[in-house]
């Protein structure tokens, strides 16, 4: 049995992995695959890579195309989630904040330094037209530390995943005043090299089988209501996200890399352009 590591959040997106896991599917072809849901997102989980505490990430793109730019002995072998993630960007619903132009200049929340949403919050200072190095940053780690910090007027606004924190909008503790997709695939799935030199077949097999149930997944009957009952979702909201939301079987394109590297460099997250071959791998 090979006993494979792999991480990501405790989102709608990875029931397919639980599934697979849950079904067995991998313990059929004699590999243990251990998941840790990560809420703290993707700065934790490029650590975690870093430091060998997971062997694979299921994790945002922008994230970890920055971190191995950085030096992370990782590479992407495939995109898991092909269309955009749709960041909503929300205050606390008590606050004077009314509309996105009143965020200028203002304190963003942040799960960790390098994560989805401190990326995010530089693509969206660049699509308002925002100095972006007037950005200040607050630390919170996880969604929890979010409602926190905006409740105590400690930061201003927060980016997180628009679906996931609905129902934080719906119980009144969050406004969402705007949203902002991702212009590029959301999801990808990055192992440490380490991992891909000695088990490039056992990475093979779980690239197969995960994508024969994404492939099938939004077919699954009343997938739906398990979502929204595993998640804590109203079912017309998961049914509005099923729709949104697709899957993907393929790696990542080079044009695609480029688009996503050329938009850090110019909002100078990353200071050089990696090469094709030095951040993505096919399996």
């Amino acid at each position: 049995m090979k006993h494979i590591k792999i991480a990501g959040v405790p989102e709608h997106f990875n029931l397919p992995w639980h599934l697979c896991i849950e079904n067995g599917e991998f313990e059929s072809v004699g590999i243990d695959l251990q998941w840790t849901d990560v809420p703290e997102g993707t700065g934790k989980m490029c650590q975690m890579l870093r430091d060998g505490e997971t062997d694979i990430a299921v994790i945002l793109s922008e994230g970890i195309v920055k971190d191995i730019n950085a030096g992370n002995p990782s590479k992407i072998v495939q995109v898991y989630v092909e269309s955009p993630l749709i960041w909503g960007i929300h205050v606390a619903a008590n606050s004077n904040f009314k509309t996105l132009s009143d965020l200028e200049n203002k304190k963003v929340a942040i799960s960790r330094l390098g994560s989805g949403s401190q990326l995010m919050a530089y693509v969206n200072a660049n699509n308002q037209g925002w100095k972006t190095e007037n950005l200040q940053f607050e630390i919170v780690n996880t969604i929890d530390g979010a409602v926190e910090s905006l409740t105590k007027g400690e930061s201003d606004y927060f980016m997180w995943e628009r679906f996931m924190t609905k129902p934080l909008v719906d119980k009144g503790i969050f406004r969402r005043v705007a949203d902002c997709p991702t212009p590029w695939p959301c999801f990808v799935i990055a192992v440490r090299e380490e991992i891909l030199k000695k088990h490039p077949n056992t990475i093979a097999q779980i690239l197969e089988i995960i994508n024969l149930t994404t492939q099938e997944f939004k077919e699954i009957p009343s997938i739906d209501k398990t979502l929204a009952s595993k998640y804590h979702q109203k079912t017309e909201d998961i049914q509005e996200w099923l729709r949104l939301t697709e899957w993907s079987q393929k790696p990542l394109t080079e044009n695609m890399l480029n688009k996503i590297q050329n938009q850090l460099f110019e909002l100078k997250i990353i200071d050089k352009i990696g090469t094709f071959a030095s951040i993505v791998k096919a399996v």
